[in-house]
């Protein structure tokens, strides 16, 4: 991800600039993300207190290095590094840089620019709805106005009828459209008390996280997003990544 995180850290400042909140929120991902050639200063207007958590899994494409890069530009208390020795998994991923965290509210999202940071501020309006309080806010391509741009027709049918089969074997009621989607706003206490219980890994992860979050009684919303093929870089889907998510699938069918 070097080439996404530069463009990345731009726009989620851009984003923040617009909010208004008392909330302390965290954006963090799991993906090792940056870098190119020079990105600009960050935005003086911040209305909200934010930082961007990155966990790097010893990239061999020196992700590393401009993670250090941005966080010179940045400030180190907008840019925390979590640099770790080897891939070691997405869930001790999320785990570790939700450890290195602050805020009392937590952004999970990609960091190939595929979930476009507007989105955030919706999110954020969602969870302080006076009508009703949520633990989690997820963005989903499977609601009226959201959807998928850059994808082929194979790829499509692929995610759809993955999640389709989630939806119709987990039965995970309201607020639960998109189940493999990554895209999401927690309430600390909510994803603290989620990730030690996950078990699944690849796409299964993420739809265990709302299906053990609704067995949780938790209160899940969802706001409509646009998720954009990957600019940088290519797709990790493969044929592992697919039997990784049906083993997920089964083994939540037959335990929850």
């Amino acid at each position: 991800e070097r080439e996404n995180l530069p463009i990345m850290l731009y726009f989620l400042d851009k984003a923040f600039s617009t909010i208004i909140s008392s909330s302390k929120s965290s954006s963090s991902s799991s993906s090792s993300f940056i870098q190119s050639s020079s990105c600009s200063k960050p935005s003086e207007k911040s209305t909200i207190s934010y930082e961007v958590v990155i966990v790097d899994d010893a990239s061999p494409d020196n992700t590393l290095e401009m993670a250090q890069q941005l966080q010179t530009l940045y400030g180190k208390e907008k840019v925390i590094i979590v640099s770790r020795s080897g891939k070691l998994g997405l869930g001790t991923a999320y785990i570790a840089g939700l450890k290195a965290s602050h805020g009392d509210r937590i952004i999970l999202m990609d960091a190939d620019l595929s979930h476009d940071p507007k989105y955030i501020s919706k999110m954020i309006d969602l969870m302080n709805s006076s009508s009703q309080k949520y633990d989690i806010v997820s963005g989903t391509r499977y609601k009226r106005g959201g959807g998928v741009a850059g994808w082929d027709l194979k790829r499509k049918i692929t995610s759809q009828g993955a999640n389709y089969l989630a939806q119709f074997l987990l039965n995970p009621g309201k607020g639960c459209s998109d189940l493999t989607g990554s895209f999401r706003l927690y309430e600390r206490h909510a994803i603290e008390r989620l990730l030690p219980l996950i078990r699944c890994k690849g796409y299964a992860f993420q739809m265990e996280i709302l299906v053990r979050a609704k067995a949780m009684q938790m209160a899940v919303g969802e706001i409509p997003i646009v998720f954009v093929d990957r600019i940088y870089g290519l797709s990790k889907l493969g044929a592992n990544e697919i039997l990784l998510y049906l083993k997920g699938l089964i083994q939540l069918f037959l335990t929850t």
